[in-house]
């Protein structure tokens, strides 16, 4: 993940020496004098971007409805798979609406086109199913690295409608953390962040839930 990471940043230089474009939406006229929009184009750090996020909130979203289905006793999984799956509807539209295509097709759950993401999903599968409490560590543990992903993807995407999802999505992910520490808490265990800083962990789960789009 981070080597995807790295690259993002690596295009995002490059944008800035004029090596990438970021086009306006073009508007075509047919020879009946009708104007048609064309999809609005994006660079390839946004394409790369947009195309990875839409398959890590897949991965999320299958990783807790499998863990539910292991351990029903965690009832809160369900309602963040749904918001999951809000969230992976929010990067289709983003996916739709500058033509890129999509990762995720009509593949099942927990099926997924990037090796790593599918790698990924699976590790966090086969040590979510050993204990309640091991799903816990999975689930606060993908959320960690959702917002440690999103915070690195804003820095290297140009659209503001894209940087807008995105800030949306890190706000559900801290509202997830949140969630997953107190369920930690309340089984008198506790979570060393792998992604984000410390400081950025305490600050999260310390703070209120978050309102606002998702």
């Amino acid at each position: 993940m981070r080597k995807i990471l790295l690259a993002f940043t690596a295009l995002g230089i490059a944008a800035t020496l004029g090596l990438t474009s970021c086009e306006k939406e073009q508007s075509n006229v047919t020879p009946n004098g009708v104007a048609t929009t064309q999809p609005q184009e994006v660079n390839t750090q946004e394409k790369q971007s947009l195309t990875f996020v839409r398959e890590e909130e897949k991965m999320a979203r299958d990783v807790y409805t499998t863990l539910f289905g292991k351990w029903p006793g965690l009832t809160f999984l369900p309602n963040i798979s749904a918001s999951e799956q809000k969230h992976m509807d929010k990067v289709l539209d983003l996916l739709n609406k500058y033509g890129i295509p999509d990762p995720v097709g009509t593949n099942g759950a927990g099926v997924f086109t990037s090796v790593e993401v599918q790698q990924l999903y699976n590790d966090f599968v086969s040590k979510g199913e050993v204990s309640e409490l091991d799903a816990l560590y999975v689930g606060i543990t993908i959320e960690d690295m959702d917002i440690y992903d999103l915070q690195q993807a804003i820095l290297v995407v140009e659209k503001e409608d894209v940087k807008t999802a995105y800030g949306n999505l890190m706000n559900a992910s801290k509202n997830h953390m949140r969630e997953f520490y107190a369920q930690l808490k309340s089984r008198g265990s506790s979570y060393s962040p792998q992604y984000i800083t410390q400081r950025e962990y305490e600050d999260i789960i310390n703070s209120p839930k978050q309102h606002g789009h998702q």
